[in-house]
């Protein structure tokens, strides 16, 4: 599965002049944990995540100290350039989607801008991966019965928990086939084929 597949587009971008504010409320309003910075011809410059704003300008509590102390906010308007991260992690649209897993399981990131020749195409969240993987067996199992179809080959196919369960292909070349067919299919995590010569049709 590529990241192609399952990245979300269009993308909520935003520049790195706005308001710390309105990135928050943009933030808000769709629902996302972050997004990309770019600029005018939608180069990527950074990534402003919820982490990002929430450490800035999320003030302290006097109620929470015993004594009276005058704890001030910022005193100044800050903009996204202040607290992005400038150094993001990315991948590309060609990238396996278990590149994209590497990364989120390997760092705190939970989305990640996806990036064709500098420019952002989309994102790719944990949340987009688990939309994907949590897809029901009947639609996965339709999917594939329809590829095959397109592709002219015949084979039985039944789906048990992500896994595509292949048999009675006409020939070791057409399982080859079905299997490369099946595996590309959104929501599979495994292939299972089989083919007996016994069982070749003349």
């Amino acid at each position: 599965m590529l990241v192609r597949e399952v990245m979300t587009t269009p993308v909520v971008s935003v520049s790195s002049e706005i308001s710390v504010k309105h990135a928050t409320e943009l933030l808000d309003e769709h629902q996302i944990t972050a997004m990309p910075v770019v600029d005018e011809g939608g180069h990527l410059l950074g990534v402003v995540s919820e982490a990002d704003v929430i450490r800035e300008v999320v003030p302290v509590d006097r109620r929470v100290h015993e004594r009276s102390v005058e704890i001030a906010g910022p005193t100044v308007q800050l903009s996204v350039a202040d607290v992005m991260s400038r150094l993001p992690l990315s991948v590309s649209p060609d990238d396996d989607v278990a590149r994209a897993v590497e990364l989120f399981v390997d760092t705190q990131v939970k989305s990640l801008p996806v990036v064709r020749f500098g420019r952002v195409v989309g994102m790719i969240s944990r949340r987009d991966v688990i939309a994907i993987l949590a897809r029901r067996d009947a639609l996965i199992e339709a999917e594939v019965d329809d590829a095959l179809r397109t592709s002219g080959v015949e084979c039985t196919v039944e789906v048990i928990d992500g896994v595509v369960h292949l048999r009675d292909a006409e020939n070791a070349e057409a399982m080859r086939i079905a299997r490369v067919i099946a595996a590309r299919a959104a929501g599979v995590v495994g292939v299972d084929a089989g083919y007996d010569e016994s069982e070749r049709r003349d």
